[in-house]
């Protein structure tokens, strides 16, 4: 029985309760903890404070894809060492460091997909690989994943998360803000849609691009949006910034976004946008 193992006042019991890892999870926002499974019905956010939690890239596309199915495109292309980059460690070794960590090969999916039937091309970036820097690979993919929609006439849809430029790649990774940049506009010209979903974080030069060029912008609630850190500008300028500076809702307020939709909604929200914007 139970009782009979409970430790004596004044003596410490040594016996160890073997709790199951992630079975419990705190919302980093206000610190409620919240049981793990029911965080998974609530496709990762705290029924507390509405937090999004950062969820990855396998999880927007169950929540957005039809049968969460993407047909992957351009898998094949991996990042190289043009610049013989060497910061803490090589690049080439920070590259396969990744990899491992995160499962992926490089910082975006992208392919052809169907979001309630009508068929769109599709790329979302993956945060858990080197901070969804966009390098050389990473531009590469966007652009063709913009051009796949302008080959087949078929709606554009980005999820962006990333820290911005990778830093590795220098002027090369920069060089990506301009390709993806006139690409979109050859694509705005045939009126195609291009719907940008932003998520925590969208930042850098990433968001001085294409993620900042939808036809519609959306974003989840909290989102840290912007180019440079709060941190940083405020560093540079010497001054406070105001409550809620770079999220969501200040983005909104400002005109930089058309609407802030919560996880649950996003799906639905897509499908009503693409049905309204392309009726081919």
């Amino acid at each position: 029985m139970e009782w009979f193992r409970k430790a004596k006042p004044g003596i410490e019991s040594t016996e160890k309760k073997n709790i199951p890892e992630g079975l419990w999870t705190k919302c980093t926002s206000c610190g409620e903890i919240v049981y793990g499974k029911k965080m998974e019905q609530l496709l990762w956010v705290c029924p507390n404070c509405n937090f999004h939690f950062r969820i990855s890239s396998r999880k927007y596309i169950d929540l957005l894809l039809d049968g969460g199915e993407l047909e992957e495109h351009d898998g094949n292309l991996r990042t190289t060492d043009p610049l013989k980059f060497k910061d803490s460690k090589k690049y080439p070794d920070r590259i396969k460091a990744a990899q491992r960590k995160s499962g992926a090969m490089e910082g975006l999916i992208s392919g052809m997909a169907a979001v309630d039937g009508m068929p769109v091309s599709f790329a979302i970036m993956d945060f858990s690989f080197i901070g969804g820097s966009m390098g050389s690979v990473v531009g590469e993919k966007v652009a063709r994943a913009i051009e796949r929609a302008i080959d087949r006439e078929v709606p554009l849809i980005i999820v962006s998360c990333s820290g911005g430029a990778r830093m590795q790649e220098s002027i090369l990774s920069l060089m990506q803000m301009a390709k993806t940049s006139s690409l979109l506009a050859v694509l705005a010209e045939k009126r195609i849609p291009y719907i940008s979903i932003l998520t925590n974080p969208t930042t850098a030069g990433v968001m001085a691009s294409y993620a900042s060029l939808g036809d519609v912008i959306i974003a989840e609630p909290k989102a840290l949006l912007g180019f440079a850190g709060p941190r940083v500008i405020q560093q540079t300028i010497g001054t406070d910034l105001p409550e809620g500076f770079q999220s969501s809702e200040f983005f909104l307020e400002k005109g930089f976004l058309d609407k802030i939709v919560e996880r649950k909604d996003l799906r639905s929200t897509v499908i009503k946008l693409l049905r309204y914007m392309w009726r081919r």
